[in-house]
């Protein structure tokens, strides 16, 4: 039989499926009540529903969860397989610790977030790596306590569809606590269609397990196929477990765990993050298919930010060291928006480290151009709405992206839909294929080991990286492109490869000034993701050559051409080193661990040299493996702490 909660006009009622009937039972009869007569009564009542009971449409008709509310939700680890994927996603290998083999262990879910199978389906809040696992479910009718492999099987009166929605970022950093799940876990579990006794379900059981084929969905796009019987644990020895000095109720559900790959979080692969097909956003459709027992379809919903709560002292953390640019500068190096020639501003968002970054405005007669965003949408917000007593009289027309990195771009999604975002074509086609910018987040919920997460955390932990929806180019451009803005012309150039895959930036020459994007940081090292550094140093003599008194770095304070012929100097010096250790067969760590930075070593995050370093060597030998960014994030962290 199938059995289903329903909402009509006469409330939640209890029914029975036969084809598109529901025989339904009397107002006030619950599922769960039935549950708690067995299975022998619970069929009793079938039956006569059946024979006499009035009956609805299933499609004039609302689905609820079969039980609503049931006595406790169990989610069980039963697919091993599931666990290896896991592992492995977050950088730990696919070996299992040899507990995995010895329990069959599982995890107490939220009873009161249970959602029907065609509810909407709320993310958790503040998470930006919303996910869903597609599982059976296995419903007891008969309780008990201590119960052996067989006396669980038989106490088994339905199986259902069971989706555990994830927020994978919260999950990643509750469980460095290492005390089970919380709020990465219970922001909904959904059950149903139907709970489908046992009987129905006796044709595709094999070798003791339900053999039952299951494909998820996303967008109506196949993320994950298997089958259930790919169980390492059974529902038998998951609720003998876990009957073991406890007394388990009738309607108490177990859920299988997730079938192999049929979530989110088992295609993304830590050394090529920009394949993963993204997490859960707003409006997504989720679609879970069981064989025999039906299918769910839901959408996901953005919910409300939640309540900040601002983190304990910790008193066995090191004090960070105090971070001062202390650069030369053109004009005051404060937060904020400066004017640095006629109608040009810049903004800057000191120190200059990482995602701190500056931008700037160009105003001509009824119109204005945007050089970037910023890295998260409250700065962007911040730094457009300094500028609105410039742009109610000249709106912005056009937005040049200088590069692709997120903290010239995350801000792009709240400019009008009418101004026309212009980039290099290399920085189109780099955003297009790059990082989601929600992976971001692991830069503050990852565990990288006492250096790198707390090093990783002090940089990136100020920015929100929830919400972001990429905007990318709508005008592209090869080496370079003139444009006019309210009667004034910009020259926009691609100097690169470079700092990334294509920099561009952007001279006014009636106020000769000169926006460089991250070409140029000052009082900060230089990080080289791209390459090549000979390159990077060609575009530095560009820009020389265009003589523009005020220069506008993508971090830094304000410089003029002294400060692009510093940043030459380093790449010019680490490349020459970097060089040399390569020649006497040093590792390129044993290199960026011996090299003297000489008058660069005050600059900010001198530790980039690492990159810096591991770059030239990939320019002298094409051979050399290329590293995942967190892993070199984390060789920055350890070259910073053995100097203190």
């Amino acid at each position: 039989m199938r059995w289903l909660t329903f909402r009509d006009g006469d409330g939640q009622r209890t029914g029975v499926l036969s084809g598109d009937a529901i025989h339904a039972l009397p107002p006030g009869v619950t599922l769960l009540e039935l549950v708690g007569s067995g299975a022998a009564g619970l069929r009793e009542v079938g039956e006569a529903a059946l024979r006499s009971a009035p009956t609805v449409r299933l499609d004039e008709v609302t689905l609820a969860a079969p039980t609503p509310r049931p006595p406790s939700i169990r989610d069980s680890l039963c697919f091993l397989d599931h666990m290896r994927n896991c592992q492995a996603a977050m950088g730990g290998g696919r070996v299992l610790k040899d507990t995995w083999y010895r329990i069959p262990a599982f995890y107490f879910a939220c009873p009161s977030t249970v959602l029907g199978p065609y509810d909407d389906a709320p993310m958790a809040p503040g998470s930006a790596w919303q996910d869903f696992e597609l599982e059976i479910a296995a419903v007891i009718g008969t309780g008990g306590k201590d119960l052996s492999v067989t006396e669980a099987e038989q106490a088994i009166i339905g199986y259902t569809i069971f989706n555990d929605w994830s927020a994978r970022d919260l999950q990643q950093l509750e469980g460095q606590l290492a005390i089970g799940q919380a709020k990465g876990k219970d922001s909904g579990v959904t059950l149903g269609p139907y709970l489908v006794t046992p009987d129905e379900l006796e044709l595709y059981r094999r070798n003791g397990k339900l053999s039952l084929d299951v494909t998820a969905l996303v967008n109506d796009t196949v993320i994950g196929e298997g089958s259930t019987g790919a169980m390492d644990w059974t529902f038998g020895e998951v609720i003998s477990y876990a009957s073991r000095g406890v007394l388990l109720t009738p309607g108490d559900v177990f859920g299988s765990g997730t079938v192999p790959t049929c979530t989110l979080v088992e295609h993304l692969d830590p050394r090529a993050p920009e394949s993963f097909p993204g997490w859960l956003h707003d409006g997504d459709v989720v679609t879970l298919k069981v064989q025999g027992l039906g299918e769910t379809r839901q959408t996901v919903r953005k919910t409300p930010a939640p309540h900040r709560l601002p983190p304990r002292p910790n008193p066995d953390a090191k004090p960070a060291a105090e971070r001062v640019n202390d650069a030369p500068a053109k004009i005051p190096y404060t937060r904020g928006l400066h004017e640095v020639g006629d109608r040009v501003w810049a903004w800057l968002l000191p120190d200059g480290g990482y995602g701190w970054s500056n931008a700037g405005l160009v105003a001509g007669d009824g119109a204005s151009l945007l050089v970037d965003t910023l890295f998260d949408l409250a700065l962007t917000r911040e730094m457009l709405d300094a500028m609105r007593p410039v742009t109610d009289s000249a709106p912005i027309t056009d937005a040049l992206i200088t590069h692709s990195n997120g903290d010239h771009t995350h801000g792009n999604q709240l400019l009008d839909r009418s101004v026309r975002i212009i980039a290099a074509k290399g920085t189109a086609e780099e955003i297009a294929h790059g990082m989601q910018p929600e992976m971001l987040v692991m830069t503050q919920t990852a565990d990288l080991g006492p250096v790198a997460t707390r090093y990783v955390r002090d940089r990136f932990g100020p920015f929100d990286f929830s919400g972001i929806s990429l905007r990318n180019a709508d005008h592209t451009f090869d080496d370079e492109l003139t444009i006019e803005v309210g009667g004034r012309e910009v020259r926009l150039l691609n100097l690169g490869p470079a700092h990334t895959a294509a920099d561009s930036v952007a001279h006014v020459p009636d106020a000769g000034v000169l926006f460089a994007g991250d070409l140029l940081f000052i009082g900060c090292t230089p990080i080289v993701w791209a390459g090549p550094i000979a390159n990077w140093v060609a575009a530095c003599d560009a820009m020389i050559a265009l003589d523009a008194p005020t220069v506008v770095p993508g971090h830094g304070p304000v410089t003029d051409p002294d400060g692009i012929r510093a940043v030459r100097g380093y790449l010019v010096h680490v490349a020459e080193q970097a060089e040399a250790a390569y020649r006497k067969g040093l590792s390129f760590v044993e290199a960026a661990d011996g090299i003297d930075l000489g008058e660069y070593a005050t600059w900010l995050d001198a530790e980039r040299v690492v990159v810096n370093v591991y770059q030239r060597y990939r320019e002298l030998d094409p051979g050399t493996p290329q590293l995942p960014a967190m892993g070199l994030l984390s060789m920055q962290a350890e070259w910073l702490a053995k100097r203190g």
